[in-house]
């Protein structure tokens, strides 16, 4: 097996589920949010363990994602966050995943193929954009919609969605505008109930304010960073603690792979593309088998730092499409071939080989967000799930 990989802590998925848990209301749903390959952590593993976990629906973005966990077995509720194009909606319905409609056209066009499918009712929730400006009917046309929905031959509003754009914000503007945004939620929510249409589940907070914001969790929350052991932009531990909410996350991936070789380097010697790094001093330079095709990328050199044995060593030169180097210095006798070299992963400070950096050191040192740096490891590094 390549060493280059990516270990799954599956027990620190399930710590981070019961983790959110402790913080939801009474009788408030889950919903957890398995799209992007759960975030880089393998959505069928995700999503087995939220199944087991009482998750009441799982968060997916494209139609193949719900085909990929349909055939692994999952049989709890899917929610299609993103649009689909009409070539994929019988698909859709035979798999029975629920999307987000948001105007009348596609409400007509997904009532025809249920209708063609002979197919009962199929569930859809209605979304509402309050401030985010990607998808969704304005609060206005809710109720015109949800009338729509109701009149409709084969589709049944299961519920009422919208999406927030700064609750990962903790200045005052951004709260503010946060609390306008839930606002118009329950003045769309609250026209369709006027209107005699039941809205089902509101659901409107992701993983900063299901946690930060309690008055916000509504009928379901969808947690996505959260579940696999990183905090919300600026909602971080710290911030939680001092407004008494505990959230003790931690991170389910470890993003690893080994020393290959290592050369010595005399002074005024370049390595790699472009010659972006010369030492200037002899050293011994670490190559390791892993680059930007398995999502180090290659703008992460200079900066980019991995852990050997406990020690931080830079990244020189430009990272190659599958190899990166190391300068671990001259005269190195604790670095030998083979020894692991963690990208990142859970930070241990007992344990001598655990990593020094996780996904958001990452994201600190690469100017982008923990999201990001875990989504990117690619689908050719191998998952390995424990």
């Amino acid at each position: 097996m390549r060493c280059t990989q990516a270990i799954i802590y599956s027990d620190n998925l399930r710590n981070n589920i019961n983790e959110i848990k402790k913080n939801l209301k009474k009788g408030v749903k889950l919903c957890c949010a398995v799209k992007a390959d759960g975030y880089g952590n393998d959505a069928v593993n995700s999503a087995k363990i939220s199944e087991e976990m009482g998750a009441s629906y799982l968060a997916i973005a494209t139609v193949d994602e719900g085909v990929e966990l349909r055939n692994a077995g999952i049989k709890t509720d899917l929610l299609l966050l993103s649009p689909c194009c009409p070539s994929e909606f019988s698909t859709l319905i035979e798999n029975n995943i629920t999307p987000l409609v948001f105007d009348e056209e596609i409400i007509s066009e997904l009532n025809k193929i249920v209708s063609d499918l002979k197919h009962s009712k199929h569930p859809v929730f209605l979304a509402v954009d309050t401030g985010m400006g990607r998808i969704g009917c304005l609060p206005d046309q809710a109720a015109p919609l949800a009338k729509v929905i109701n009149n409709s031959s084969n589709l049944i509003l299961k519920g009422m969605i919208t999406h927030f754009a700064v609750s990962d914000s903790i200045t005052p503007e951004n709260k503010e505008y946060t609390k306008e945004q839930f606002t118009q939620f329950k003045k769309a929510c609250d026209s369709v109930k006027k209107a005699g249409i039941d809205p089902g589940i509101r659901t409107c907070a992701a993983s900063a304010a299901a946690i930060a914001m309690p008055e916000y969790q509504l009928d379901m929350v969808r947690p996505g960073i959260i579940l696999y052991g990183y905090y919300a932009d600026e909602v971080t531990k710290d911030y939680l603690e001092k407004q008494n909410i505990s959230l003790n996350l931690k991170p389910v991936m470890q993003f690893q792979t080994q020393v290959a070789a290592i050369r010595p380097f005399n002074k005024g010697k370049s390595v790699s593309y472009g010659r972006t790094w010369i030492s200037t001093k002899p050293t011994l330079v670490a190559v390791l088998p892993v680059g930007y095709a398995d999502g180090l990328l290659r703008r992460n050199s200079p900066g980019l730092k991995v852990t050997i044995n406990g020690k931080a060593y830079p990244v020189v030169g430009r990272i190659c499409m599958d190899q990166c180097m190391v300068d671990i210095g001259e005269n190195n006798t604790d670095v030998k071939r083979w020894d692991k070299a963690i990208i990142f992963g859970p930070k241990d400070p007992k344990d001598k080989e655990s990593s020094l950096f996780d996904a958001d050191d990452i994201a600190k040192m690469t100017n982008t967000i923990s999201y990001e740096v875990m989504t990117c490891v690619s689908k050719r590094v191998k998952r390995i799930i424990q």
